[in-house]
């Protein structure tokens, strides 16, 4: 499918009509961008209102600056400048930002349809993989500490509560609290898709005399999803 506008533009002119095109086509692209974006994902109102507008901004600087190099140049110094002061988003967030840049280039130079089929396509594919169980292996990885006596020998003593409640359990250090009486150990667990957190917990209190045990979020789970 031949560019809507690319002889006005190679010619340093744009007629109104192939802006308001392009306009409409972008801003509708965001919208279906940010509802994408929304799909079982955090976000706050700031954020996918700024990224239904994102191609529409990033199409107006590729059609002024298309065919001239200097304007490209000095818009690209532009933007060299600015400084974003807001915390680091996800991997998504990430992505749905350059998903509407993508949209908006490819409008931009003139491309309406085939921005259209690339956010229906990429937009269906990252719909279906959200809804799948791809990247999922890791979902259940958890950090647990329990603390025990020094008169308890912890080597096997959770063996039964683990096999249980859990796919995997891999002791990961140990250490001494409270001048020796006390040993902290820190396991990497996998829980099984059915187990209860708080039933594990209750049977865990239950072995180590009700003495401090925290089950968080392992770190490197975390990591995997950023």
């Amino acid at each position: 499918m031949p560019e809507i506008f690319s002889a006005s533009l190679t010619a340093g002119g744009l007629s109104v009509g192939s802006f308001l095109v392009s306009t409409a086509v972008s801003l509708l692209l965001g919208v279906a961008v940010s509802a994408i974006h929304m799909a079982r994902n955090r976000y706050n109102k700031n954020f996918v209102v700024t990224l239904a507008l994102l191609p529409a901004m990033v199409q107006l600087v590729i059609m002024m600056v298309s065919g001239n190099i200097g304007a490209g140049i000095a818009v690209a110094g532009a933007f060299s400048l600015v400084r974003f002061r807001s915390i680091p988003g996800s991997a998504r967030d990430i992505g749905s930002i350059f998903f509407a840049m993508a949209a908006g280039l490819a409008t931009g130079m003139g491309y309406p349809f085939y921005a259209a089929l690339f956010i229906a396509m990429v937009g269906a594919a990252d719909l279906l993989l959200l809804a799948s169980r791809f990247g999922r292996g890791r979902q259940n990885l958890r950090s647990l500490r329990i603390t025990i006596p020094e008169n308890l020998d912890y080597d096997g003593l959770f063996d039964d509560i683990f096999a249980e409640y859990t796919d995997s359990a891999e002791l990961g250090g140990i250490r001494t609290s409270n001048l020796g009486s006390l040993f902290e150990l820190s396991y990497d667990v996998r829980l099984k898709a059915r187990a209860a957190p708080k039933a594990f917990l209750d049977a865990l209190r239950c072995r180590n005399g009700n003495l401090d045990i925290s089950l968080s979020r392992a770190a490197q789970a975390a990591r995997d999803e950023l």
